[in-house]
């Protein structure tokens, strides 16, 4: 019972992202958090910080906000102390250029703590999300080529 809750908060919180409800999306975040995005661009970096993630998804939502995550398998371990999920996903998006082929695909891995999450490292193509922001910039939207934010 408790994995398939855990399971549901999880597709919620997609869903949040998905329709840009940044509120819905941190809910659940620990005020001390660690979120890593692997890649030198301006989704990359590591946050600890519950503002800088939410700083974070609105940059997401800025630079690709076409982008459409959907989640295919979720995987949850543990117990509520202590849980691990783990969620495989496909993001599609259409940039600024009219290019319809971003296709974006990943492994999410939640820490979960008593219904909190504590650390969140997302697992992509890297160079997919790079070339994808890439064309974003130069469209027009300087977001896309800025620095990575961290904390």
């Amino acid at each position: 019972m408790y994995s398939y809750i855990v399971e549901q908060e999880i597709r919620k919180t997609f869903d949040h992202v998905n329709n840009h409800r940044w509120d819905e999306a941190v809910k659940a975040v620990a005020p001390h958090i660690h979120h890593r995005v692997s890649g030198h661009h301006a989704l990359g970096g590591e946050r600890h910080d519950k503002a800088a993630l939410r700083r974070w998804f609105e940059r997401l939502g800025r630079v690709l906000p076409t982008l459409h995550i959907r989640v295919n398998n979720v995987w949850v371990k543990g117990w509520p102390w202590n849980t691990t999920v783990f969620v495989e996903w496909d993001g599609t998006a259409t940039l600024l250029d009219g290019d319809g082929s971003y296709v974006n695909r990943g492994l999410h891995v939640f820490t979960l703590r008593w219904g909190r999450v504590h650390a969140l490292e997302e697992f992509q193509d890297s160079q997919e999300a790079a070339r994808g922001l890439a064309a974003q910039a130069a469209a027009g939207l300087k977001e896309a080529a800025a620095q990575p934010i961290v904390s």
